[in-house]
């Protein structure tokens, strides 16, 4: 019924990649989730507390795709409707960070502070 596309730990680490890139990392734009993130947390911790973070934010990134997956027809949609007067069934999710963390649905502007 509706066309969805999310990838939050993309995003998550499309926007590391920028504050590792502004911190001098020579990190490739090519690395996965994990590489990137543990480069991210390796600039503030110790490399264990680091594992620790890249294990816990790539579960609750996955954790969260599946909240609005599973709540798309019940709660999702109606709101989205409702707020943005979206009628389309496509949906392209975003994770972003502004003042906090978002899920961002592209087409509606439709916004989840986290």
């Amino acid at each position: 019924m509706y066309e969805i596309t999310i990838d939050l730990k993309t995003d998550w680490a499309k926007t590391a990649l920028e504050v590792l890139r502004g911190a001098g990392s020579a990190i490739s734009e090519d690395a996965g989730f994990e590489e990137t993130a543990l480069s991210y947390f390796l600039l503030t911790m110790s490399q264990e507390q680091a594992e620790g973070m890249t294990a816990e934010t790539g579960r609750r990134l996955e954790e969260m795709e599946n909240i609005v997956i599973s709540h798309m027809e019940d709660t999702i949609v109606p709101d989205i409707r409702e707020r943005t007067r979206y009628t389309g069934n496509t949906f392209h999710f975003c994770w972003v960070y502004n003042q906090g963390e978002h899920i961002v649905e592209l087409n509606s502007e439709y916004r989840i502070p986290l």
